[in-house]
């Protein structure tokens, strides 16, 4: 099993199936100016996380990749809380102007959120 400072392929929604799966069953969401994270309950035992960041919202590949950057640390930090759920991040436009620390605390919210949310609906 991976550390639990890596990303690894295990943890990551791969396949447009799983990514559509989030899409058409969330049974958890949590939005606010800059992300939103869409949630269902799986039965890996871990959760995986798959990112939605678009060129139409998100113009230039620096802060695309920016964005990713900061929401797959922030994951691999929180993934132990976030138990048995497959989330799905999007980004929206507003994300690309805002400080590292307003993304994480962004995500902080969002996973404390989906923990609570997503525990009283398995």
């Amino acid at each position: 099993m991976a550390s639990t400072t890596c990303f690894a392929r295990q943890y990551r929604l791969l396949h447009s199936r799983e990514f559509q799966r989030v899409f058409s069953d969330t049974q958890c969401k949590s939005a606010d100016r800059l992300l939103t994270l869409l949630a269902v309950n799986n039965k890996c035992g871990f959760a995986r996380m798959g990112l939605a960041i678009s060129k139409k919202r998100i113009k230039t590949a620096v802060a695309r990749n920016r964005l990713k950057r900061l929401v797959r640390d922030s994951f691999r930090r929180h993934r132990k809380e976030l138990h048995n759920m497959d989330i799905v991040v999007i980004g929206h436009t507003r994300a690309a102007e805002v400080s590292n620390q307003e993304i994480y605390d962004s995500l902080n919210q969002h996973w404390e959120k989906l923990t609570a949310k997503c525990k009283n609906s398995s």
